[in-house]
């Protein structure tokens, strides 16, 4: 049986959530919120490690995280289109998981995956709500869109103090020893922006974002409409 989740975070390749959000999935899970990722791809385009050690790290960083669920959709790595079978997928997703929140890459960065994702995510979660589009699964309606970032950070429009979680985020990341693991002794690794001491940038840009508010850390997010509060 499918756990309904309260959130439910896509991102094209397993890590991705992990840089933009690892903070706030740790945050949420630990106040009993049901979180789960779907990464669109296997990542087997990487230049650095295999699509089954990218599957075992993501397996990884998902317990140290404690999400309640973890799934991949096996679409083609940089081969991301809002094809109507792509979409469909998704499609399935949401409405198997029935999340509150859906969030999903800003529209905006320098990988094309993470640009495809974000769109795909957005048309998925307006079809999910209608009714007689794809009528064999129940409609869903999700009660907000938030986009997360992994590269550069642009009109933030909400942001969250992850100070007390941000050993979880690093623990999290660093499950991913092919992609930021500049001291491996692979014989057939490559150097890429992501061995170029890029956690350590992360850490920067969430350090940078929290001093605004004074907290140690904190990630930020994007909206296109409004957050709706009952309260401040």
């Amino acid at each position: 049986m499918t756990v309904s989740l309260d959130i439910l975070v896509f991102g094209a390749h397993a890590d991705d959530a992990e840089i933009g959000m690892g903070g706030t999935i740790a945050k949420h899970v630990q106040a009993g919120s049901r979180v789960g990722v779907c990464d669109l791809t296997e990542a087997e385009m990487s230049s650095n490690g295999t699509v089954e050690l990218r599957k075992q790290e993501a397996a990884d960083a998902s317990a140290v995280l404690g999400l309640s669920a973890r799934t991949n959709l096996g679409l083609p790595d940089r081969g991301l289109e809002p094809t109507r079978i792509q979409i469909e997928r998704i499609v399935a997703e949401i409405r198997r998981f029935k999340p509150r929140v859906v969030f999903a890459p800003y529209w905006v960065d320098r990988h094309p995956d993470h640009v495809a994702c974000s769109r795909l995510i957005e048309e998925a979660v307006f079809n999910a709500k209608l009714r007689r589009y794809m009528p064999e699964l129940p409609a869903v309606q999700v009660d907000q869109l938030i986009y997360y970032y992994i590269n550069d950070v642009d009109q933030v429009s909400l942001v969250v103090d992850v100070s007390d979680h941000y050993k979880t985020k690093r623990d999290a990341l660093s499950a991913y020893r092919s992609q930021f693991d500049s001291a491996s002794a692979d014989a057939d690794r490559v150097a890429t922006p992501l061995t170029n001491r890029y956690i350590e940038r992360v850490e920067a840009r969430d350090a940078l974002l929290g001093q605004a508010r004074g907290w140690m850390y904190a990630e930020g997010f994007a909206l296109k409409r409004p957050h709706a509060v009952q309260l401040f």
